[in-house]
């Protein structure tokens, strides 16, 4: 007999954590469906439970969870804003803005221009990405990868396999992407329009990663959601090149940071530009990742997980101002702030 329940989940912060939770819950024995919603924190799963209360189901779901950051209860629980972050969030965040800042002044590294985003920018762009809980969906596909194949005594070549994949995959789609944006010119006005639409899109990326604003997170974009979940089903498959596979597959994933850099990507209007733009976003991400694959490290798992998440959402926040600032120079509303 089917049974249908809903359960609160803590710990939920973007369209990315949708795609996980479900997939990892359909796993669940007995479960037949399994819907996630980032509005109200609930997921509910249909299924045959047999004779199994609520309150039972509840702790066996939040065991398969536990290791992504998850938690899943009957009763929806009160988290307190963790104000106290902030002590050490803000200033860490100020001095990554300060030293940004500084290192374009100084001419020691040009990381700021004011029409365009310089890889500088994308590759550091990258390392907040691999720092925040967006990327809790590609550190998953990571972590589901190596279960598969530790099982078969390889554990190395599986996670070579998967960088690979993901690093030529983000340099040729993305030079996909730019040569499409040689098909038409953009105006100035569009370059304005498409700078402060990517400025929005990493404004509300920083905001949900404070987890203070609730309503923020409906605003959030997301790849069409059918897409992105055969994309993370492919490391489910047993196969010699499923790694492969699975990081190309990334590409596809509701990451924020990703598609905001893709639409950056659109108006290179060069494939070897586009190509170069999405390759420089992904090495920004590879050293957390491939910490997460030949290691125990995880964000999830550290006592310190609020600050990393506050912290990155400052310094987001920052780079989506910068942004936004930047759209109002090439149209003339502001002098060139970043010159120097």
């Amino acid at each position: 007999m089917l049974q249908t329940y809903a359960f609160h989940v803590s710990g939920m912060h973007c369209q990315s954590c949708i795609l996980l939770t479900e997939s990892e819950l359909s796993e669940y024995p007995g479960v037949t469906r399994a819907h996630s919603s980032l509005r109200d924190h609930t997921v509910t799963i249909t299924g045959n439970f047999g004779d199994k209360s609520q309150e039972t189901i509840a702790r066996e779901l939040s065991a398969l969870l536990q290791k992504h950051g998850y938690s899943v209860s009957v009763d929806k629980e009160v988290v307190a804003v963790n104000w106290k972050s902030f002590q050490m969030a803000l200033p860490i965040a100020l001095l990554f803005a300060f030293a940004f800042v500084m290192l374009q002044k100084t001419g020691f590294i040009s990381l700021v221009d004011t029409s365009t985003v310089s890889y500088g920018t994308v590759f550091l762009i990258g390392i907040v990405a691999s720092l925040s809980s967006c990327m809790a969906v590609v550190g998953g596909l990571v972590l589901s990868l190596s279960a598969t194949f530790a099982k078969e005594g390889e554990r190395v070549r599986p996670q070579l396999l998967f960088h690979a994949g993901r690093l030529v995959s983000f340099f040729l789609l993305g030079g996909v992407i730019g040569a499409i944006g040689t098909s038409f010119t953009l105006s100035i006005g569009a370059t304005f329009g498409l700078g402060l639409i990517i400025g929005l899109v990493m404004l509300i990326l920083g905001i949900n990663l404070l987890d203070i604003f609730p309503w923020a997170k409906k605003f959030q974009l997301a790849m069409p959601k059918s897409l992105s979940k055969r994309a993370f089903l492919v490391s489910k498959w047993n196969h010699t090149l499923t790694p492969l596979l699975a990081g190309i597959a990334t590409f596809f994933l509701p990451c924020g940071f990703t598609q905001s850099m893709q639409l950056y990507t659109l108006s290179s209007g060069s494939f070897l530009a586009g190509g170069a733009t999405m390759l420089i976003f992904a090495l920004g991400t590879l050293p957390v990742l491939a910490l997460i694959s030949f290691s125990s490290f995880r964000i999830e798992d550290s006592t310190k997980k609020d600050l990393f998440f506050k912290t990155a959402g400052l310094v987001v926040i920052f780079f989506a101002l910068f942004n936004i600032i930047n759209s109002f120079v090439i149209i003339g509303l502001l002098p060139p702030i970043f010159n120097f």
